[in-house]
């Protein structure tokens, strides 16, 4: 086993104290995840002020926090995928995730391992690999909010979970509709609430109707407007997991797309609106 030099970061002050767990995402470039973090702390691989750290230390500010990695990995080689960048500076990107690529996890093909390539580099002190700040499914395409330093993606993080991130998606739904609605289903046992808006309808002679629906999630649970949709009777078109079966298109992909992000930028304190053309798929049935 060859030993790698260790690497050390200054804990910047903090407001009120936070988790190693959560703090510590991104201050080191081979721990730019929430999971990488939680293996290393698990294989004591990482020390605040000289004492073996947990998931649960405390960060003040101005701890000195050592990751000591217990062997080099080989290399690995570089995901050739293009990415359409819609927004970037030097602390955060949007981009807009193709359909059929993971957001991040262990396999190789992912909108993590695709991100330096298509971003540049961050100036700042605390730069990092980019990494996406949250999640859409493997099949839902659209606009991801991404972070470019550990600073940034921290407070990314403290956007989403303060519900300040204002997320809108379009999707294609089967079956008659109200026109809009609110839809409060609890998934896995926690509150769930999204609204809904029918913006055009047409006739179908297999769906009977396809609806082309505004969808706002006020919780973030996971698959839940795919859920939500299903309990009110109006699965998305081509959604092979919460569809019904005899309704399943096969071959198409889900019709569901982030379509717009807006949020106060954490540096600059200014507005950000983007918005995001709707999939040609989308335009081929509802033209206008």
């Amino acid at each position: 086993m060859i030993v790698k030099n260790s690497e050390t970061h200054t804990a910047l002050e903090q407001d009120k104290p936070i988790r190693l767990q959560e703090y510590g995402v991104g201050i080191f470039p081979s721990l730019s995840t929430k999971s990488a973090l939680k293996k290393a702390l698990k294989k004591n691989l990482i020390s605040v002020n000289g004492k073996l750290a947990k998931t649960a230390t405390f960060i003040y500010g101005n701890e000195v926090i050592t990751f000591q990695p217990s062997e080099i990995k080989p290399l690995q080689k570089k995901l050739t995928q293009q990415l359409e960048v819609v927004y970037e500076d030097d602390h955060l990107a949007i981009i807009n995730k193709p359909a059929g690529i993971l957001v991040s996890g262990n396999s190789f093909k992912t909108v993590a391992n695709a991100l330096e390539q298509n971003l540049k580099k961050s100036s700042q002190y605390n730069a990092i690999k980019p990494q996406p700040a949250h999640r859409l499914d493997y099949p839902t395409t659209g606009l991801l909010l991404v972070g470019k330093t550990s600073t940034s993606l921290l407070a990314l993080n403290k956007l989403f979970e303060h519900k300040q991130v204002v997320k809108t998606y379009c999707a294609v739904t089967i079956g008659k509709m109200t026109k809009e609605g609110t839809i409060n289903v609890s998934i896995d046992g926690k509150e769930a609430i999204s609204n809904f808006k029918v913006l055009d309808t047409l006739a179908s002679e297999r769906f009977e109707y396809l609806n082309l629906v505004e969808l706002s999630p006020k919780t973030g649970r996971r698959h839940q407007l795919r859920k939500h949709l299903l309990a009110l009777g109006n699965p998305i078109f081509g959604d092979a997991t919460y569809g019904k079966k005899e309704l399943i298109l096969k071959g198409k992909g889900l019709y569901l797309h982030a379509v717009s992000l807006e949020l106060i930028h954490p540096f600059t304190n200014q507005k950000i609106h983007v918005e995001s053309e709707l999939p040609a798929k989308f335009r081929k049935l509802f033209k206008s």
